[in-house]
């Protein structure tokens, strides 16, 4: 995956993170920025490393993960093209990267040093609370997510975190809406096991409601998930 200097300005305008950047400033980000390629499953960076870079995903999938002190590998969230993630740096000279960067598919992303991001920051305050709604929304998402765990039943759990993907990273297809991912992460965001996210996909399944594949799964009706999602929808007998 290459692409010319005009082309990666034209995908930058469309990072949220960056709506309120000039063109003037877009340009500045392309000449300090440089291509970083992840093949499947390699990183692009690591929990606990110096947060250097902040990158903006321009192809691919990426898994944010986090281990735990008892060891226990949690996926935080999943990114698709045009978000910006890993910026802390920018914000926190010191700060190190509290979760790992996985590529779940060959992916790109531009990356810029975290201090040429910073001074870009403190020169536009608008950028600044751009990344400040954008951690805001990171925060309130994880907020939800913990009450999903305590409050809710877990099928329901499975459906709001599947909805959430569909939203963020679904794509379009005759048939419905297509996720790419596997169980295992989807247990993990669910924060369930393998068993318990593989018999609900199931009971889906014969319900018609999905069609999977291997780290594949469509919607076939939206809306009925939503429903689940929502409580609003009997759950499997």
């Amino acid at each position: 995956m290459t692409y010319t200097p005009t082309e990666i300005e034209t995908m930058l305008q469309r990072v949220e993170a960056l709506r309120h950047a000039s063109p003037e400033e877009v340009r500045t980000l392309v000449r300090l920025g440089l291509p970083r390629a992840v093949e499947e499953d390699g990183f692009f960076f690591f929990q606990d490393d110096p947060a250097e870079r902040a990158y903006i995903l321009l192809a691919g999938r990426v898994k944010m993960i986090q281990v735990t002190p008892a060891g226990q590998q949690v996926t935080l969230r999943t990114i698709g093209p045009y978000r910006l993630f890993g910026a802390i740096g920018a914000v926190n000279p010191t700060a190190t990267y509290p979760a790992s960067a996985q590529a779940l598919q060959d992916s790109l992303a531009w990356g810029i040093a975290s201090s040429d991001f910073r001074r870009l920051l403190q020169n536009n305050p608008a950028l600044l609370l751009d990344l400040t709604h954008m951690t805001t929304d990171y925060l309130r998402e994880m907020q939800e997510r913990y009450r999903e765990m305590v409050t809710e039943q877990v099928e329901q759990r499975i459906a709001r975190v599947v909805v959430r993907l569909a939203g963020q990273l679904g794509r379009r297809i005759p048939e419905g809406i297509e996720l790419t991912f596997s169980r295992q992460d989807l247990a993990e965001i669910a924060g369930t096991t393998l068993y318990t996210v593989s018999r609900v996909l199931s009971g889906w399944e014969k319900r018609g409601l999905i069609l999977t594949g291997r780290e594949r799964l469509v919607i076939l009706h939206p809306h009925a998930l939503a429903q689940l999602a929502a409580g609003s929808l009997p759950p499997a007998p």
